[in-house]
């Protein structure tokens, strides 16, 4: 049953989300308890301390900002709403009394909340559209918790079960999520609520409802010139940096030295309001992929103080254990460790609030992995005299881009080219090499492969931003920020400007031999040239391959699959095999997998 001490148990498990205050309620009835660990970021008074309440009705535990908190104020002020506070939190609480579950429409922002209804007996929570912050439960007959993080449903007593399907894919292909269930984590008796959905749960009538409340729509596009654009896009993205930097403490910004937080620095010097943020980066001197010389250049543009780090395999390796205690799930990449390393160096400097360009390459085609898409569009519109040209400029730009016959007939066969993805994504979990054929049996699903037949590039942005690629980095981008009492801002996000990429057509995002276009071009008298117009940029990388040559985490990595083979998911002929060092990026990086899943058993 919910107490008070129950609640402190809970929250004092993700107290790191919160360093800045704590606050615990029941309602009388003792059937609702909220907990809350608070980082203080828009009115830093007790006035806005949380578990918060209004018109003696509702009560709310929340994390996250509106950012047009001040807007969206102003429209209830007139409808005859008074407040309290200058918070964010009051503003949520006033909004859904006026809209209720249409309120979550008027918010810009990121957002997981839950609020209490007192007099209709019912809970209420969301999460914003892109699924930015986290809420996981657990249900059953007895109870209703939920969490910022699964580490405090543990804590309440919760059992730790892994869900053997999401590991057997996630071994085998790298997969972290279930398209036919988003609700589901790579724990069996532990649920996410998805992006872009709330619930209503009575707790009374033990009613219990789900719905989404938003979606991109990406099948609307609209004609626009080139000028009107590019004009659009920099007044869309101007304002969401603007509402992202109000704050009442210092903000600073992420800088890697390539397009999109370069173009997020130059936005916050575009305001006029004289701020100049700190700027945060990791820097791998003597590495192929060093980022130093382009945030140099971007430094030279928009002068501002940078501070640097630059972890080394000894660093990660004494930090594995904490670092994966915090995410709880499997991560795919050393990538995700440097920025971990890069919101602790924020931390340590002072900075609580952190601007970032995630989102961007996902909403505009910034992978290489989407060249072939475009291309494929083009050729299914009959348009092969301008596939043959851009082809010919993106493999100038990208040597690495494929393209043969299968591309043309894909182009015409999305429905078997999805199929035949499909089945190799099937024989992946039911052959692999080192996975045990009885874990690999009773684990299997084929309801886990989910590959969507693409006639058009949007088809395959979609997929990545809300169902595949961005909601796990921004999972990513959470835990690493939150691990250090730090908030991470994404102006990319705002759904205005989301929405108005995916109206637009292919061409305003791939062209001329470049990704990411229209964004190129609207930074272009923005940005030095050699930072706009970039070609080689392959994403937030530490050179992990050199990493994983290192005895301390070879021995690591052993370990990881000793721990997997007495569990019964690897084959103990594994043991005996060399271990593969892979890239951050690389295909087939097993020994990555093996090392994080094996702590998380």
């Amino acid at each position: 049953m919910i107490s008070v001490e129950k609640l402190k148990q809970m929250t004092h498990a993700i107290a790191h989300r919160g360093p800045d205050g704590e606050g615990y309620w029941m309602n009388e009835a003792g059937i609702i308890g909220l907990g809350h660990r608070r980082l203080s970021i828009i009115d830093l008074s007790e006035k806005a301390s949380q578990p918060m309440h209004y018109l003696n009705r509702y009560t709310i535990s929340y994390n996250g900002e509106i950012y047009n908190y001040i807007e969206v104020k102003q429209l209830l002020e007139q409808k005859g709403y008074s407040f309290q506070s200058q918070s964010d939190t009051e503003v949520i609480l006033a909004a859904y009394d006026c809209w209720k579950e249409d309120c979550l429409t008027y918010f810009d922002g990121m957002f997981a909340f839950a609020l209490w209804d007192e007099k209709e007996k019912t809970l209420f929570a969301a999460r914003d559209r892109f699924g930015e912050k986290p809420f996981y439960y657990f249900q059953d007959e007895e109870q209703f918790l939920f969490a910022s993080e699964i580490k405090a449903l543990w804590t309440a007593g919760i059992k730790k079960e892994k869900n053997d399907t999401f590991l057997l894919y996630y071994l085998a292909d790298g997969q972290l999520f279930n398209k036919h269930n988003p609700s589901e984590t790579f724990y069996e008796n532990i649920f996410t609520l998805p992006a872009a959905s709330y619930l209503n749960y009575n707790i009374y009538k033990n009613d219990f409802i789900v719905k989404r409340w938003w979606d991109i729509e990406k099948e609307s596009i609209q004609v626009v010139s080139e000028n009107e654009a590019t004009e659009k896009l920099f007044h869309l993205l101007s304002s969401s940096v603007s509402k992202r930097l109000r704050s009442d403490v210092e903000i600073g910004n992420s800088l890697s030295g390539g397009l999109d937080s370069s173009s997020i620095l130059a936005m916050i010097y575009q305001q006029g309001n004289g701020i100049k943020p700190k700027t945060f980066s990791a820097v791998f001197p003597g590495f192929k992929k060093d980022e130093s010389e382009f945030i140099s250049k971007v430094l030279s543009q928009y002068p501002s103080q940078n501070f640097t780090i630059t972890p080394a395999a000894d660093d990660f390796s004494n930090d594995l254990e904490v670092f994966l205690y915090h995410h709880e799930q499997p991560v795919q990449s050393a990538s995700v460790y440097l920025q971990y390393k890069v919101f602790q160096l924020a931390k340590q400097n002072g900075i609580k609030v952190l601007l970032d360009g995630q989102g961007a390459d996902e909403i505009l085609g910034g992978y290489t992995k989407y060249l072939h898409w475009y291309l494929q569009e083009l050729v299914s519109k009959g348009k092969f005299k301008l596939a043959a040209t851009e082809r010919r400029l993106l493999q100038s730009n990208y040597p690495s881009l494929q393209w043969n016959w299968r591309n043309y007939m894909a182009a015409f066969t999305p429905y078997l080219t999805a199929h035949q993805l499909q089945k190799k994504g099937f024989k992946a979990a039911a052959f692999h090499p080192d996975i045990d054929p009885d874990f690999s049996f009773h684990a299997f699903s084929k309801e886990y492969v989910y590959k969507p037949p693409v006639h058009k590039l949007n088809d395959m942005l979609y997929y990545d931003t809300m169902q595949n690629t961005l909601p796990e980095l921004l999972r990513y981008a959470d835990i690493n920020s939150m691990a250090h009492g730090v908030e991470v801002r994404l102006p990319f996000l705002n759904h205005e400007l989301a929405q108005f990429i995916f109206s637009l057509p292919a061409s305003f995002k791939i062209k001329g031999g470049f990704t990411k276009w229209l964004l190129r071009k609207t930074m272009n008298n923005f940005l030095p040239a050699d930072i706009c117009w970039r070609k080689d940029k392959t994403g937030y990388e530490p050179p992990q391959q050199q990493w994983m040559q290192q005895p301390m985490l070879q021995e690591q990595i052993h370990e990881a699959r000793k721990k997997l083979v007495n569990a019964e998911v690897l084959m103990k002929t594994v043991l005996e095999k060399p271990i593969l060092p892979k890239a951050a990026h690389e295909a087939n990086n097993y020994d990555w997998r093996y090392l994080c899943a094996a702590s998380l058993l």
